[in-house]
């Protein structure tokens, strides 16, 4: 751990590399989040139209239920969540300190942007197949 209570990026990211691995070793997976987002879409879907859900090609493929992959992506939330409560790094903020530096403290701005970065790393995660 670094003075501050973080984690040393370099040891963290080596950690995962090695999970994955292991992961592939042991259970025959490779790690993933994207399928856990369509997943969620068709699980919010099947609140206002079962029907339409049951009748999608995709969603027979892939059934929108809660597994392995939706639960590593809830992890992931709440692994950071206690990591960065227990190094003391936890706050809330509309507007991370480097975003506001560069482009001014304007919430829907940054909004705007990490949602339009977040549909084209999901576009473009869907495309490779996760």
């Amino acid at each position: 751990m670094k003075p501050n209570g973080a984690w040393n990026p370099y040891v963290a990211g080596g950690l995962a590399g090695l999970l994955g691995v292991l992961s592939v070793l042991l259970v025959g997976q490779f790690f993933g989040a994207s399928t856990s987002f369509v997943r969620t879409a068709g699980m919010i879907e099947q609140v206002f139209g079962p029907e339409r859900v049951a009748e999608m090609d995709y969603f027979i493929r892939v059934v929108p239920q809660i597994d392995w992959q939706w639960m590593f992506v809830f992890g992931i939330l709440l692994g950071s969540l206690v990591s960065s409560l227990t190094s003391g790094t936890f706050r809330w903020q509309t507007v991370p300190d480097m975003w506001a530096r560069s482009f001014g403290h304007t919430p829907v701005k940054r909004g705007v942007v990490a949602f339009c970065g977040g549909v084209v790393a999901m576009f473009g995660a869907r495309l490779a197949d996760g």
